[in-house]
């Protein structure tokens, strides 16, 4: 899309929204429509049509549609079902559109064996208040193969909790923060930008000292505790980007700021590494794989009561994270599933899918505790990097154009476990909270939704929206547009392609292909090229029918489409 200049936004943004409108609408309906009213001295007014959300990373062709696998059943156009041998009620939301891979399909099965191993955890455990079962299972448009636990995939379990169905990368999350620079003010300076965030994520520049005490507050209670102490008054690189606001408008901004517990003796290692005030290199990362750091604005917006809530505007610069708790997530997933092989009752065989659960009861109780401590170590540790790692997209965007009135709009989680009063457990593995309206004065953004936080593959657009709180697929909504390549076979993928890409895309990593001093080295570009294909745009679903399957089943109404300017990649 072309540089929206002052005059071009509102025309620029309405074309958005209506383009190919005819094509998108089902038959017989009428488009919503939306206005944007708000002050004129500060936003432009205009009417936007909902469309069908279709587009995709320029150059690349839309993928063609898949023949549903045959043990899917379609009940109408936005769910299926999967019958299953445990005969646990297993839905999964997603238009026609949107492909289901049968190898994310088989694991799912193979996940739900997890009934006839708490069948058999309960016969030998006597005495038990609830017998422990799989309630129920929901899987979000995004749903693809994982790595024993599809991503997208939302379980509801009563009298037992399961580290594995929220895996390693505990509280991986989104967090998006929109600022007061213009795209047309910003792209006059994207090399340099480009150099300057290079250096911040990965030459060194993001100093982020902490001190033990900062390092336990984190990991204790999450934001407060790391901001209880205040800003460093000497601080320097990312730290000094801190608004007022960072640190007194937490609530509702966040699905959490912290989760606390009394202890983070199982990380005493991270908290007194180096004495007195230090820096490492595990705050501050933007992980591997699909983490990411990236520069958009907004390029349309489709619920203008909501967007200007939130603050958001035609051309506007925006800032996403998408990062999560790194070898600290891994660490704790270990002890959770450490606990589990000790509790585990003699004479019961090991499962076959290798899927470990932890029962609820009285015996269980210290073993369980110590994986929730850990787990909430990881959890606060997540919302701590992705605070950091906005703050030093802030600092790049600083050096260029000065104040960024950088303001938080939400940060989510898509890999967590909800223990609930009641004896039951919501694990979300790739999926993140799409709760509906909060009618509560001190949680702004929620008065219109929970925030919803949809990111498409690097260069495709990225969706705001807001959650509707749709018990059907409880409350939950994907995190992404959803892999539709494995990673290895998206990596012999073609080299024409990738270079099409790079041409119209920013990429920002720690190698600098244009050096002519990298460039020169083949065996480091190839393998940098082979990374960077396992990412590319084709490797993954478009984002497109991703968000219709949402809308259409009235999990989350998209507010805003966001079109990227350049991402940071680990």
């Amino acid at each position: 899309m072309p540089a929206l200049t002052k005059g071009s936004r509102v025309a620029a943004a309405a074309a958005y929204a209506d383009h190919d409108l005819a094509a998108a609408e089902p038959s017989g309906t009428q488009p919503d429509t939306f206005r944007l009213d708000s002050d004129p001295r500060d936003h432009d007014r205009v009417a936007v049509s909902r469309p069908l959300f279709r587009q995709h990373v320029k150059g690349f062709p839309m993928p063609v549609a898949q023949r549903p696998d045959p043990r899917l059943v379609r009940t109408d156009d936005s769910w299926l079902t999967l019958p299953n041998p445990a005969n646990v009620p297993v839905e999964i939301c997603a238009g026609p559109e949107v492909p289901l891979e049968s190898a994310a399909i088989d694991e799912l099965l193979t996940v739900l064996d997890t009934a006839s191993t708490l069948r058999a955890l309960a016969k030998a455990t006597p005495g038990l208040d609830v017998e422990p079962r799989i309630d129920r299972v929901v899987c979000t448009p995004d749903f693809h193969k994982g790595a024993g636990i599809p991503i997208g995939t939302v379980l509801h379990t009563v009298g037992a909790l399961i580290p594995q169905a929220v895996g390693n990368d505990i509280n991986c999350g989104m967090r998006v923060e929109v600022t007061e620079v213009t795209v047309d003010r910003l792209r006059p300076h994207l090399d340099t930008l480009e150099r300057r965030l290079r250096h911040l994520f990965f030459e060194g520049g993001r100093r982020i000292g902490l001190t033990a005490t900062q390092r336990e507050g984190l990991l204790r209670d999450g934001l407060p505790g790391l901001l209880d102490s205040g800003v460093p008054t000497d601080a320097d690189g990312a730290w000094r980007q801190v608004r007022p606001d960072d640190t007194t408008d937490l609530s509702g901004r966040l699905h959490a700021t912290g989760f606390p517990v009394t202890s983070a003796s199982g990380f005493r290692d991270w908290i007194s590494s180096g004495g007195g005030t230090s820096y490492d290199s595990v705050i501050g990362s933007v992980g591997g794989g699909n983490h990411f750091a990236e520069v958009q604005y907004v390029s349309a917006i489709h619920d203008g009561a909501a967007a200007h809530a939130w603050g958001l505007v035609p051309g506007r610069v925006v800032l996403m994270v998408h990062s999560g708790s790194l070898s600290l997530g891994h660490q704790a997933n270990a002890t959770g599933q450490d606990q589990a092989r000790a509790a585990w009752p003699r004479g019961v065989p090991m499962p076959n899918n290798r899927i470990l659960p932890l029962l609820l009861d009285e015996p269980s109780a210290s073993r369980r505790e110590r994986y929730l401590t850990a787990f909430a170590n990881a959890a606060n540790f997540a919302i701590g990097n992705r605070f950091f790692l906005a703050l030093m997209l802030r600092a790049g965007l600083a050096d260029l154009v000065g104040e960024t009135g950088a303001r938080l709009i939400y940060d989510a989680p898509h890999n967590l476990l909800w223990p609930g009063d009641d004896g039951t457990v919501l694990h979300r593995k790739g999926a993140t909270p799409a709760g509906g309206i909060i009618g509560h004065a001190h949680r702004g953004p929620e008065l219109w939704g929970e925030p919803v936080i949809v990111p498409g593959s690097m260069g495709a657009p990225s969706y705001l929206l807001r959650g509707l709180g749709e018990p059907r697929a409880l409350s939950s909504a994907c995190h992404g547009a959803g892999r539709r390549v494995p990673r290895g076979a998206a990596a012999r993928g073609s080299d024409a392609e990738l270079d099409a890409f790079l041409r119209e895309f920013r990429v920002v990593t720690p190698l600098n292909h244009r050096d002519p001093a990298v460039a020169a080295r083949r065996d480091i570009i190839d393998a940098w090229r082979r990374d960077l294909k396992q990412e590319a745009p084709w490797a993954y679903k478009d984002v497109g029918p991703v968000v219709n399957s949402l809308h259409r089943a009235d999990v989350a109404r998209p507010v805003a489409e966001l079109q990227p300017i350049l991402t940071v990649k680990g």
